[in-house]
């Protein structure tokens, strides 16, 4: 399948840290790196090596930088003929402070980016693909929001689906501006604070509401460790995130787990799966160092989801079987206590000589014994 693909390219200055310093503070980062990434390259890079031919349209510098922003965009399956280059402004550039649980900050300098020349964008090259992949920095501002609106026209034209993906830097910069921007998209993806800043909702079921109202079909949240939720104006589903070990760096994560969406929805995964696949895809671009670190593979990804809902299923049936195990053993029978036999005078032989009944008490099953008859006092009974 074909994927024209547009967004940033950029190079990411990475620094290790073990806290943010403060204000005129100096600190040594425990390691720095120099590194490809950008929502639009990593989408690419992605894409290519889930074995889709791509077409990436982002714009560069001529400076040293250029090299390093598309270090990793060699693939044989990438198209960088619609990559612009800037005679006068620079790559593109993003500071990413790194803390303890991989937790990001970031300083971004859009550079070249927000230039990209909608002038140079084809027509017929884009509705030769099967899918338009938009980051929503690309919808910021300058030329490049003209070039990805246009694209996106296109796109509908011809009956292309529409994956756009937000990103916290982006929704900070157009606020709820941006809704009118992304609600012609097929699928929207983003995390839930993107989701409350660009409705202006506190509450996810309001700002879906929301979303409804515009027209959206089909909604992805992305809600961290949790997973992410799956929203359309006929259902709505929480998928288990994927618990993976030796999380390094999540730059880059979102960006993969939106390009394994849309693979899993061009491969005719139903929603559900393809969500549930996205989550494997995200948690292992989140094992290795930069956006552009890790390779993704479908068959890895398909085999560890696979496992994963056999392991379920193998334990919803162990749980189901102890619950008809339970209901069909009866509760145990517990003995009958022996009643204490009442203290009782020793028979007295009355003047008839007849014997002396004896009444059983059904209640507490118990002989009672009568007194015998006094003479006087006929037809009196006194039980001990």
């Amino acid at each position: 399948m074909k994927f024209y693909v547009i967004g940033d390219v950029t190079v990411d200055h990475m620094h290790f840290l073990e806290r943010i310093p403060t204000a005129g503070e100096d600190i040594t980062p425990k390691n720095s790196v120099l590194l490809p990434g950008g929502a639009g390259g990593t989408m690419a890079y992605h894409a290519a090596h889930l074995g889709h031919h791509v077409t990436l349209a982002a714009r560069v510098g001529t400076d040293p930088f250029a090299s390093v922003a598309l270090e990793h965009l060699s693939n044989d399956l990438l198209n960088l003929k619609a990559v612009q280059r800037d005679p006068s402004i620079m790559t593109s550039t993003v500071t990413i402070l790194v803390t303890e649980g991989a937790e990001r900050t970031m300083i971004s300098a859009s550079g070249a980016n927000r230039h990209l020349d909608p002038s140079q964008l084809s027509q017929k090259t884009l509705e030769s693909n099967d899918a338009l992949l938009v980051s929503a920095y690309a919808l910021i501002g300058g030329t490049q929001r003209e070039y990805a609106q246009t694209a996106m026209d296109f796109a509908k034209k011809a009956k292309i689906p529409v994956f756009i993906d937000l990103g916290t830097g982006a929704v900070n910069a157009a606020g709820t501006s941006l809704l009118e921007m992304v609600k012609g998209a097929d699928y929207l993806l983003m995390n839930q604070l993107e989701l409350f800043r660009i409705t202006g909702h506190s509450s996810i079921s309001e700002a879906l509401e929301q979303l409804e109202v515009l027209g959206l079909q089909t909604v992805v949240i992305k809600v961290g460790a949790l997973g992410a939720i799956l929203w359309t104006p006929k259902e709505s589903e929480l998928l288990e995130g994927y618990t993976i070990e030796g999380v390094l760096d999540t730059t880059g994560a979102g960006d993969a787990f939106t390009v394994a969406f849309a693979h899993a929805v061009l491969s005719g995964f139903t929603l559900s799966r393809a969500v549930a696949y996205a989550n494997v895809a995200g948690a292992l671009a989140a094992l290795s160092v930069g956006a552009q670190g890790a390779v993704l593979n479908h068959q890895d990804i398909l085999e560890r989801l696979d496992e994963r809902e056999a392991t379920r299923a193998a334990r919803k049936q162990t749980r189901a079987g102890k619950r008809v195990k339970q209901s069909s053993t009866p509760s145990p029978v517990k003995a009958p206590v022996p009643a204490k036999p009442l203290t009782s005078n020793p028979p007295v032989a009355i003047a008839q000589s007849k014997p002396v009944p004896v009444v059983q008490n059904q209640s507490t099953q118990a002989s009672v014994t009568l007194e015998p008859e006094e003479p006087k006092k006929r037809g009196r009974k006194r039980a001990t």
